[in-house]
């Protein structure tokens, strides 16, 4: 079945969600969750909560035993992975926990990869894929000496900017987030998360973001605790 890019009130409608990774292992239950187009949503849990897997049954990357995802008005799970993964591709910016950056690609080439793998994407962008790029590097201070090194050759902070840069380029309506601030200090981490929450308003995007410190809440409109497994 394909998935409409038709807007929705609800970037994302989440219900009864669970998960388990083996038989053998304890059901994963998840909080359900609506998020209001251009809101951002702060989820926290310590580990073993499975934070990461919620993000990835989100992503449409892992498929819930039980439950719905609507994503902006589309059932994921009720459509093929071809098609999951071009809604992805169209319509999410996941910021990994561990970046997931091209070693061997630029910065900037890092950044304008989702337009090259997704037309809607590169025809948001305000003039091209590559002043866009610029435009989000420069805003999440990224030298410009810097654009056309290969991010093995940036510190892991830069990696981080360039991977919520590259999650932001043409705009697309929600932004996953899997604890990207883990590496950083206070200072750094309190920046990087002002910068990213801008330039996510500035696109009307929601953001998810899933970490197990607590002190982030303040930057968001709402948070949700994952309570873990279930008997």
């Amino acid at each position: 079945m394909p998935l409409s890019s038709q807007a929705s009130a609800l970037a994302l409608d989440v219900r009864n969600l669970r998960f388990r990774w083996t038989p053998e292992q304890p059901l994963l239950c998840f909080p359900d969750i609506q998020l209001a187009a251009g809101e951002h949503l702060f989820i926290h849990g310590p580990s073993g909560t499975g934070k990461s897997t919620f993000l990835s049954l989100l992503a449409g990357m892992l498929s819930p035993d039980s439950g719905t995802i609507q994503m902006l008005g589309n059932d994921i799970h009720q459509a093929r992975a071809g098609a999951r993964d071009r809604f992805r591709a169209d319509h999410v910016g996941v910021i990994f926990q561990q970046f997931n950056l091209v070693p061997y690609l630029t910065a900037e080439a890092n950044v304008t990869l989702p337009c090259r793998l997704s037309a809607r994407r590169r025809a948001a962008t305000v003039t091209s894929p590559t002043d866009e790029a610029h435009r989000l590097l420069a805003a999440l201070t990224i030298p410009a000496d810097h654009w056309h090194r290969k991010v093995t050759r940036l510190s892991i902070g830069q990696q981080q900017r360039v991977a919520a840069a590259r999650a932001l380029i043409g705009s697309p309506e929600l932004i996953l987030a899997d604890e990207p601030t883990s590496a950083l200090d206070s200072d750094n981490r309190d920046r990087f998360l002002d910068l990213l929450l801008t330039l996510a308003e500035e696109r009307n995007s929601s953001v998810l973001f899933v970490s197990h410190d607590r002190t982030l809440a303040p930057h968001f409109h709402h948070q949700i605790a994952l309570q873990g497994t279930s008997s």
